[in-house]
């Protein structure tokens, strides 16, 4: 148990330490459509922006079928800090 909080911990402290002055903008010529859903056992995963050297990268929203019966799928968003703008990734609830 100790060992999965410490390595919770660890991620959610390695990805806030990628602080950037400005939030990044969606990549030119992204438009946010989503494709059919594949079934009625997919859910949308809006897009997001994974830690990448020392800034983010885009990456579209998919869908996804949730890890297990009654996951919810919690979007991702920027948190202002004292340096700037951290990314704080989607989870599911």
């Amino acid at each position: 148990m100790l060992l999965s909080v410490v390595s919770v911990f660890a991620v959610k402290t390695s990805q806030a330490q990628i602080v950037v002055r400005v939030q990044p903008a969606r990549p030119r010529g992204v438009v946010l459509v989503k494709p059919r859903r594949p079934s009625a056992r997919y859910v949308w995963v809006a897009e997001e922006w994974t830690p990448n050297g020392g800034s983010y990268a885009y990456k579209a929203g998919y869908w996804a079928i949730p890890p297990h019966p009654g996951a919810i799928w919690v979007a991702g968003s920027w948190r202002h800090t004292a340096r700037g703008y951290a990314w704080v990734g989607g989870r599911w609830r």
